[in-house]
């Protein structure tokens, strides 16, 4: 049976469950609007470790370990983790798994992991490879800073396009079976750059990508928007969100009463000092974790196309003038 429709797109006949999840979130993140749909708030972003690298792999291990117990299974229940982060080689995510004896495959989408990690695990258990699969990213704005920009003692001013790396984790346990909404339909994204070099801008950056996946998952689904009750991204801000709706209602898409962005949501962005909004894996991690798989187990939402966007560089070959290539993936899920 072949389970591609168009070209970017695959169906998941036997639709994967999301049975548990679980969302860690920072200071910071804990004083916005979503406070109050997170397992738990930290009180101090260094988990009392010694370094923001430790810190984060602390803050990617204990929702793991949360989302576990409170799934009611046991370890060796999970077949595999998919797991990624910001840092270089996945470090954040490699260290936070060695204590978990659980096949391991790590992954790099940047701020697109986790769902890139939600499409493979879906089709790892939609195919029969697994029956229980964890889907786990992380990040730290302190680990971020120091690895993407400047050492946080510099004190570097930020231009208004710059966003808030959100401190933040979440994990996402799907299986064959069981109760919760169900995956049905994955949308691949490709790498797509458009030219821009604006390391301040990662919404610019990560626009196009998005626009390019969403209008594939329409056209090899024959779906319009109005099909779901939100289209769901995960970092592009506000800036990013605005190049994505006005670009897509050009292209015949009329996203304006439906998109709503992680990085818009986690922050009050009057309030809050984030610029632009946030950013980071554990953005669209934390929220999706959180506040939209709470209302989707309430049946508040009930047709729901999540995807996270990624700005694939580093600092090394965005200092040799290379532009910022990004990427969309997007998930299809319905109760």
């Amino acid at each position: 049976m072949n389970n591609r429709i168009g070209k970017q797109t695959v169906i998941l006949p036997n639709k994967p469950v999301i049975i548990e999840t679980a969302s860690i979130a920072g200071v910071k993140e804990g004083e916005g609007p979503l406070k109050d749909y997170f397992d738990r708030v930290l009180s101090d972003d260094t988990l009392g470790e010694k370094s923001w690298e430790k810190s984060e792999s602390s803050l990617q291990r204990e929702t793991a370990y949360l989302a576990i117990n409170k799934s009611g299974f046991m370890q060796s229940d999970i077949d595999y983790i998919l797991a990624g982060d910001l840092l270089n080689q996945c470090v954040g995510a490699h260290y936070s798994v060695r204590d978990l004896d659980i096949p391991f495959f790590g992954l790099y989408g940047a701020c697109s992991t986790m769902s890139e990690g939600l499409s493979i695990g879906s089709m790892l258990v939609d195919g029969g490879y697994a029956n229980r699969v964890m889907c786990m990213t992380s990040s730290h704005f302190c680990s971020s800073e120091r690895q993407f920009r400047n050492p946080l003692e510099y004190g570097g001013q930020r231009t208004p396009s710059a966003q808030w790396t959100v401190t933040g984790a979440g994990c996402a346990i799907l299986a064959k079976d069981g109760d919760g909404p169900k995956i049905t339909h994955i949308t691949t994204g490709k790498v797509i750059d458009k030219g821009i070099t604006d390391v301040s801008n990662m919404g610019a950056a990560m626009a196009p990508a998005a626009i390019d996946t969403l209008i594939a998952h329409f056209n090899d689904t024959g779906r319009t928007p109005d099909y779901y009750d939100m289209i769901l991204t995960g970092d592009l801000g506000v800036i990013g969100s605005d190049i994505l709706t006005e670009l897509m209602l050009k292209e015949g898409f009329d996203l304006r009463q439906l998109h709503s962005d992680c990085g818009k949501m986690i922050y009050d962005i009057e309030k809050q000092d984030v610029h632009a909004g946030g950013s980071g894996c554990g953005c669209f991690g934390s929220v999706f974790c959180g506040y939209i798989f709470n209302e989707l187990r309430k049946n508040n939402i009930k047709k729901i196309l999540v995807m996270a966007t990624g700005a694939l560089m580093n600092p090394t070959v965005i200092e040799q003038g290379e532009s910022i290539p990004g990427v969309a993936h997007a998930v299809a899920i319905e109760n």
